[in-house]
């Protein structure tokens, strides 16, 4: 990071199994962002088109199941496809508004569509796909929706406003994933995610005084009260998750923005690359912390 830049998490519910009208309401919220003078703006986790909470996706293990069939192609056909018009829409939204759009996704691929990744998209103020990342390995009940995805996207992104990176919800949790993040120099650390608990907050700080970057971390938030008449894989709780969490946390472990809990909102917060610096003089994950004559590290970005 040069320069002092402001950012903005923001909390929305998705309009549940609808992609295109929940790109529609995002197009909003990141119009009021960058009104607002944000130049980053970020989305959970599965933002489009609908976290699968584990209250009914394990209902996916039946697979001879009859609705749960048909749930798991509600979400194959509601999924972002790269080409595609979804991601030519997100792509104006960036290019329209001049900002860092960085989105939480089920993607599919049109060459090979039997397959649903958990992806996270950043589009460039441009309108470019500049890095797509699929989480490497999905969660307890998510291993019944998505396929794994490989490290092609996990390092950090060198742009105008500072690098750019980030992991996808419990995937935070794989030690050497943050690693292959921080030793890609991660400034701006994205840790999309749908986890609501007090423990995903402790992690938060730890994940940002560990990687002496500013984490933005926007959590997935969804009542029941949003799902289709016609959803058949319930009952659901009244609400979920119905405290999110959403958070912008500062490299010394600080919040800056958060948590947010129960509502929608947009979090905003000034990131100076000054505190980025001062942390690091104290702890350097990839650099003077680190001890490569002891420890070999490497990545492969494809399988």
């Amino acid at each position: 990071m040069r320069d002092p830049v402001k950012v903005a998490v923001v909390q929305i519910e998705p309009v549940v199994f609808d992609r295109d009208a929940t790109i529609e309401k995002m197009a909003g919220a990141v119009a009021e962002a960058a009104a607002a003078g944000a130049k980053l703006v970020v989305f959970p986790e599965a933002f489009i088109p609908v976290y699968p909470s584990s209250t009914w996706s394990r209902a996916l293990a039946f697979w001879h199941s009859k609705p749960a069939k048909e749930m798991f192609a509600r979400l194959a056909r509601q999924a972002v496809e790269i080409p595609g018009p979804a991601h030519d829409r997100l792509a104006s939204i960036a290019r329209d508004n001049g900002v860092w759009l960085v989105t939480g996704a089920t993607e599919r691929d049109p060459a090979h569509p039997g397959t649903l990744y958990n992806s996270l998209l950043y589009y460039s103020p441009t309108g470019e796909l500049a890095n797509r990342h699929r989480k490497t390995v999905p969660t307890a009940h998510e291993k019944l929706i998505w396929g794994q995805g490989d490290a092609s996207g996990i390092p950090a992104i060198d742009t105008e406003i500072g690098r750019i990176g980030g992991l996808i919800c419990w995937e935070n949790y794989m030690p050497l994933a943050r690693f292959a993040l921080y030793q890609s120099g991660v400034e701006i650390y994205i840790a999309a995610s749908a986890d609501e608990a007090d423990t995903w907050q402790q992690s938060l700080g730890h994940f940002a005084r560990e990687a002496g970057a500013y984490v933005l971390s926007p959590c997935h938030f969804q009542r029941r009260t949003s799902y289709p008449e016609d959803f058949e894989l319930g009952p659901l709780p009244e609400t979920y998750a119905p405290r999110a969490g959403s958070a912008i946390v500062a490299p010394d472990g600080s919040y800056l923005a958060g948590p947010l809990f129960g509502e929608e909102g947009i979090l905003y917060a000034e990131l100076d690359p000054q505190m980025i610096l001062e942390v690091r003089q104290r702890h350097d994950a990839a650099g003077h912390s680190n001890r490569p004559d002891l420890f070999d590290f490497s990545l492969r970005e494809t399988a």
